[in-house]
């Protein structure tokens, strides 16, 4: 029997990037083969090329990027050498692409219905009025809340997770032929997550869709993968069925990703009773116009200590943090710091009130500005709050980057499009750290990192907060980040504080049924384990069982 035709055949594929006047290449020769329903894993670091390695497969480069050698054929079509006619046919139709960063992929302008419909439409594959009706049942198929009225919003007014959900069922919506999946599940929660994963593969299966799932989280691609290709900057390492790769890697790279993360913070003294926190919250509740999101919600954060908030998409985490750096004022309560209250709008506080409190934001693609260098970004508060010009800002934006591992003389003056989205979240770091604070707010600072550069980003965070006794708030889905880094732990569900407590403590049997949920919906570097996890939940077809519940 002969072997199928693949849906996808790339050979010899090579692309540069440029660097002022200069092209560099960055991704060296790889070869890929996709049949029809097979799922193909691209992992590896940060800057490996599997976002670009999964553009090209679209037949398509980022701005300052090019396509120098190898052919990338789609059904028999090199996409390469396709014209602009041709390409348009397949994109949107045939093939579809979910992107990281689903804030940064809307039109903040139009309602998410009116995008969801606008490919069926556009390629006349269903009018608008039936693509409306398919829009809603990908939205229960996807676990979105209240799926016949959540399409009518605006993209700001959901969470970061349900917007990218609603992404992914948008990608779904022409029932295309492949689907590029870019980090899908990264600002999505552990619970949010286990659910969108099965319903992506129960979509995937049932209309025989090939995909390409790009990820640094290797549990994630265990449960996803039919094979896996393993990335090194711009280079194949090795590639294998999911299994053999999970059970018997065979280059050094591949073992050591595959190693457990091993940081673990030394256990600190808890706080001593009295003293006064650097951040408090008191009572506060909160609303966005007529719908309150926080209620009662009080925790202590005290000087040189990390609080970690979990909880699920939608919670309150990113609200709470709003509140405390002025940016959506409580309707009631208090934001303290160092035991003096805080004016509630951010427009009211000094100058050095704002400098204490500083935030690095989930998504970096949203938080840079595109148009700005590198240096800009950092440069601007290390002027604004230590009024620092000339050489000595300059001086003090190069110690940043090498702070947080990036070279100043590649870096300096590149702009955020030049950069991979975990360069991206570590100059988000650099920014907030520039103006000396005494307190930061890290919300998923690492959800975009794989887990060899996460792991050094949390020693950084931690070497920081041990020498300049820094406070940190740190908002997480990942239990594995909450066990490395915390102190004590403050579990939000539906705008309140369900449990809060010591790190070991919380981790401790018996947990709060909430907690208990989070904990056991970490994914696990078992190709069966999500399987398993549904079966125990009583679930067979998640997409079945979220269409019974919408319904």
């Amino acid at each position: 029997m002969s072997e199928p035709t693949p849906l996808v055949k790339i050979r010899g594929l090579k692309i540069e990037g440029r660097t002022d006047e200069t092209w560099i290449q960055i991704v060296n020769g790889v070869d890929l083969d996709l049949n029809t329903g097979e799922v193909l894993g691209l992992i590896g670091e940060s800057g490996a090329g599997k976002s670009t390695i999964g553009l090209a497969a679209m037949g398509f480069t980022r701005d300052g990027c090019r396509i120098s050698g190898g052919t990338v054929e789609f059904d028999g079509v090199d996409l390469v050498q396709a014209d602009a006619a041709t390409k348009r046919a397949l994109l949107g139709k045939r093939i579809a692409y979910v992107a990281q960063s689903a804030a940064a992929s809307f039109n903040p302008a139009h309602r998410i219905i009116r995008q969801h419909t606008e490919a069926p439409t556009q390629h006349r594959v269903m009018s608008s009025g039936e693509s409306e009706q398919d829009a809603i049942e990908l939205y229960g198929k996807l676990r979105l809340p209240n799926p016949g009225e959540i399409g009518f919003r605006y993209p700001h007014q959901v969470s970061g997770g349900q917007l990218q959900r609603a992404m992914t069922a948008m990608a779904m919506s022409c029932r295309p032929d492949l689907i590029i999946f870019d980090e899908p599940t990264t600002a999505l929660d552990v619970t949010t997550q286990i659910e969108v994963l099965a319903a992506i593969r129960d979509i995937v299966e049932q209309f025989d869709t090939a995909a390409i799932y790009i990820t640094h989280d290797l549990a994630v691609v265990a449960q996803m993968a039919d094979k896996i290709k393993v990335l090194l900057r711009g280079d194949q390492v090795e590639e294998a069925d999911t299994r053999t790769m999970l059970s018997n890697p065979q280059e050094e790279y591949t073992k050591s990703l595959w190693a457990v993360r091993s940081f673990q913070r030394q256990e600190k003294m808890p706080a001593t009773a009295g003293t006064v926190p650097v951040i408090s919250m008191r009572a506060v509740d909160a609303s966005y116009g007529k719908l309150q999101v926080l209620y009662d919600v009080s925790f202590d954060i005290h000087e040189g200590r990390t609080v970690a908030v979990v909880g699920e998409s939608g919670s309150g985490k990113s609200t709470a943090a709003r509140c405390i750096t002025g940016l959506l004022p409580p309707t009631s309560g208090e934001v303290c710091f160092n035991g003096e209250p805080l004016p509630a709008d951010y427009r009211k506080r000094s100058t050095e009130q704002l400098r204490q409190a500083q935030m690095i934001y989930q998504m970096a693609d949203t938080a840079l500005n595109p148009r700005k260098s590198i240096a800009e970004i950092i440069g601007r508060p290390v002027e604004f709050y230590l009024g620092l010009k000339g050489r000595e800002k300059r001086r003090r934006v190069e110690q940043l980057l090498e702070q947080i591992e990036m070279d100043p003389a590649v870096y300096f003056d590149r702009i955020p499009s030049e950069l991979s989205g975990g360069q991206k979240q570590r100059i988000g770091i650099a920014r907030a750290l520039a103006a000396e604070p005494k307190f930061i707010i890290c919300d998923e600072v690492t959800s975009a990192l794989d887990q060899l550069v996460a792991e050094g980003i949390l020693k950084l965070l931690a070497n920081l907060q041990d020498t300049l006794g820094l406070s940190y708030m740190f908002i997480t889905h990942d239990l594995a980040t909450v066990r490395s880094i915390a102190d004590e732990v403050v579990v939000m569900k539906e705008g309140r504080v369900i449990e809060a407590g010591p790190k070991t403590e919380m981790f401790t049997p018996p947990h709060h049924s909430y907690t208990e949920l989070l904990l056991s919906s970490v994914p696990e570097m078992d190709p069966d384990w999500l399987d398993t996890l549904l079966e125990s939940r009583g679930i067979e077809n998640l997409g079945e069982a979220a269409m019974a519940a919408a319904g």
